[in-house]
């Protein structure tokens, strides 16, 4: 069994053998390690059962991607199975292979990919030109991460298993700060 876990966003949300759950909850650093292990139980599964797990990278929220990944690690580490990173351009993109992906960063521009694109960042004017050489755009709506197992399966399969780090499509606040410091 794959083990999923998406925490880019505002809540929790995981994936087991066919079995999908968002929680809303309020700080997601505190209820990570219950929500996780009550997802299990309500799946009839044990910890013992997952043989990978996969992890949502981003882009999305700072803090709760570098989170997701940590728990993540831990877990592997203890579980002594692979842990997988999946991009949200993974997940659109299974969903719509031929598509250009445009999510709204939050800060006046779009975090995008395509077939055509590497991840980057592009302004508004800018992805009003290059979504016209995809059939359609997606990234206005969540993603499906029921497909996450099937990536995960694929990349440890094609042995596409990268140590797991953050996707960072622009430096942090902190960062920009510091440079304009500089």
């Amino acid at each position: 069994m794959i083990f999923i876990i998406n925490t880019s966003g505002t809540g929790l949300e995981f994936v087991l053998d066919g079995h999908h759950k968002a929680v809303a909850v309020e700080k997601q650093s505190i209820a990570l390690p219950a929500a996780a292990e009550n997802f299990i139980t309500e799946c009839g599964a044990k910890w013992t059962d997952i043989t990978a797990i996969g992890v949502v990278i981003g882009p999305g929220s700072f803090t709760g991607i570098r989170m997701g990944i940590a728990y993540a690690k831990g877990l592997s580490l203890g579980l002594n199975i692979p842990v997988v990173g999946i991009s949200a351009f993974d997940l659109y993109l299974a969903a719509a292979p031929d598509a250009f992906v445009a999510i709204d960063s939050g800060r006046g521009d779009f975090f995008v990919a395509s077939a055509k694109h590497a991840p980057c960042t592009m302004t508004i004017e800018e992805v009003e030109v290059e979504q016209m050489k995809c059939p359609r755009t997606v990234g206005h709506k969540p993603f499906d991460l029921t497909l996450a197992p099937a990536i995960v399966a694929k990349k440890i399969e094609h042995g596409n298993v990268e140590p797991v780090v953050p996707m960072y499509l622009r430096p942090s606040y902190a960062e920009e700060a510091k440079n304009k410091n500089v």
